[in-house]
C-alpha cells in the first residue's frame, strides 16, 4: 500500500483529526496491516488524492463516490453523535441570517444560494433536489455562488453576499463546539432528508484481506474504551462497514 491516509472532510479542528489516526495508526500496526509509522496527509487536490489506486484510507462525500469515484472501494461509515445524524446517516441544515423574515425554504425564491461546491452532497446537491419540487418553469433561486467550503458559505450569508445554505450538520456541530463565531447571527430555517453518510474509502489495489483489516481496526477504533475520548472529540459514536449500493440513493 502507499502511505496515502487523508481523513480530510471534518478537521474543523485538525489537532483531533490528527489524534483519531494517531489511535487508528496504533490499532493498525499493533495488526500488522501497516509496518510503518505511516502520517496524516492534507491533499490539496481531493480528487487527485481519492483516485490514487494505492490509496491506505481517506473520507470522501458520497456525491462523489457515486458520480466520479467508480474504482473505489467503501470500508465504512462512522456513526456521528451530531444534531441531524442518525446511525451512518447525516443531513444538512438550512441556514440563514437570523433577521431574515424568511421560515421556510420557499420563503427564499429568486434569492441567492451559496454551497461549498458542486460535488458537495451536502452543500448542493441536496438543496438542489429540495428546490426542484418548488422550481416549476423557472429556476427557484435567482443566483448561486459557490464558496470552498461550508465555513465560507457561512462567512457568505454573515456579509449578506447570499441568502441562503445547507451545512452538513456534523460541520455545524464542529463549528458550534469549536468556532462559535461562525453560526454569529444565523439560524436554522430547515434540513435536507436523511442520506447515507460520508464514507470512508480505500483504493482499487487494497486487497480483500486488507480491507476486511481496515474495517476490523475501525471497529475496535470506536469499541475500545481507550480510544473513547479520541472518538468523543471528533463526536464519533460509532462505525458500521457500507457497500456501494447503499449510496444509490443519491442519486
Amino acid at each position: 500500500m502507499s502511505n496515502a491516509v487523508a481523513l480530510p472532510m471534518y478537521a474543523v479542528n485538525p489537532p483531533d483529526v490528527e489524534a483519531l489516526w494517531s489511535a487508528l495508526r496504533k490499532i493498525l500496526l499493533e495488526q500488522g496491516t501497516i509496518l510503518q509509522n505511516r502520517e496524516l496527509h492534507w491533499p490539496d487536490n481531493l480528487l487527485e488524492h481519492w483516485l490514487q489506486p494505492q490509496l491506505l484510507l481517506s473520507q470522501t462525500c458520497g456525491y462523489p463516490l457515486v458520480t466520479r469515484l467508480p474504482d473505489v472501494q467503501p470500508v465504512g461509515c462512522f456513526h456521528y453523535a451530531a444534531p441531524g445524524c442518525e446511525g451512518i446517516s447525516y443531513r444538512s441544515f438550512l441556514v440563514a441570517r437570523q433577521k431574515e423574515l424568511g421560515a421556510h425554504l420557499a420563503d427564499f425564491r429568486q434569492r441567492t444560494a451559496v454551497c461549498n461546491s458542486d460535488d458537495s452532497q451536502s452543500g448542493y446537491n441536496a438543496l438542489r433536489k429540495m428546490v426542484e419540487p418548488l422550481s416549476k418553469e423557472s429556476c427557484f433561486f435567482r443566483e448561486v455562488i459557490f464558496s470552498g467550503s461550508h465555513r465560507q458559505s457561512l462567512l457568505a450569508l454573515q456579509q449578506k453576499e447570499a441568502d441562503i445554505a445547507a451545512i452538513d450538520c456534523v460541520t455545524f456541530a464542529l463549528l458550534k463546539k469549536h468556532q462559535p463565531q461562525t453560526l454569529a447571527q444565523l439560524k436554522i430555517i430547515g434540513e435536507t432528508p436523511l442520506t447515507p453518510g460520508l464514507p470512508l474509502i480505500t483504493g482499487p489495489q487494497t486487497s480483500v484481506s486488507q480491507l476486511a483489516a481496515l474495517r476490523s481496526a475501525l471497529h475496535q477504533l470506536v469499541t475500545d474504551p481507550q480510544f473513547k475520548p479520541v472518538c468523543r472529540a471528533n463526536l464519533i459514536a460509532g462505525f458500521s462497514d457500507v457497500s456501494r449500493q447503499q449510496y444509490d440513493v443519491i442519486l
